[in-house]
């Protein structure tokens, strides 16, 4: 009898069983980070996911791994349910993994010894609650076969080459700016938010030019009374 697998025939599991965040703050943002990834790659050939299982050896189903979040470029951005490396041709560009307590050692040992054998080029972790990891926000670049730490600026952000971004953990979590043109990276919540106080200010100087105009039509028609009053020579 041949003990060759029919790799066609091979089923691989859509989830691991297992939840998505230790905590809401974790699930949040993880959530988080995918969003904004997914509105500033729109429209772009890439594909941006997270929480899903990436499979990376053909044939054996029990070779996943689930980043929290991830991005891989020049992938066709269509939905999916799972992820095959060998179907897709590459492994993610990025991953980025919300630390917590439960998952410290996978994510500082376990993972990124995986991703640097996979060919991940960049990778991070972020520790929301600054509980877990010194520092609480920690980045990787790949060069050769291992993992360099990326060296933090002055304001503890790093730099993502690969994302074209710089990643800062602030006062709501991990934000990202645009190396090209400093702008922050904003959710659909957020970028509805400024658009409404741009809209106010707007209307708030609109406001006070009409009352500068009407003001400034009252004093001229005072100092008009003014003359009108005065007795001619």
């Amino acid at each position: 009898m041949s003990s060759v697998i029919n790799v066609s025939q091979v089923h691989y599991p859509e989830s691991d069983g297992k939840p998505m965040g230790e905590t809401d703050l974790h699930r949040d943002q993880m959530v988080r980070h995918i969003e904004l990834l997914k509105h500033y790659y729109r429209n772009q050939r890439v594909y941006v996911s997270g929480d899903l299982l990436v499979y990376y050896e053909q044939g054996n189903p029990k070779r996943f791994i689930v980043p929290d979040a991830f991005v891989a470029k020049g992938i066709n951005p269509k939905r999916r349910r799972i992820y095959k490396i060998w179907f897709e041709g590459k492994p993610p560009d990025v991953i980025i993994e919300t630390t917590s307590k439960k998952t410290k050692r996978k994510d500082t040992i376990d993972k990124p010894r995986l991703y640097a054998q996979l060919g991940v080029k960049e990778y991070f972790m972020v520790d929301p609650e600054q509980d877990y990891l010194d520092p609480a926000l920690q980045g990787y670049r790949l060069v050769g076969s291992i993992y360099r730490r990326i060296v933090a600026d002055e304001t503890g952000s790093l730099v993502s080459e690969e994302l074209g971004l710089k990643l800062r953990l602030e006062d709501d979590g991990l934000v990202f700016y645009r190396l090209d043109t400093g702008e922050r990276l904003l959710t659909a919540d957020e970028r509805a938010d400024r658009e409404s106080e741009g809209r106010r200010a707007e209307a708030e100087a609109r406001r006070a030019e009409a009352e500068g105009r009407r003001a400034a039509e009252s004093e001229l028609a005072r100092l008009r009374e003014e003359v009108a009053k005065r007795p001619k020579a």
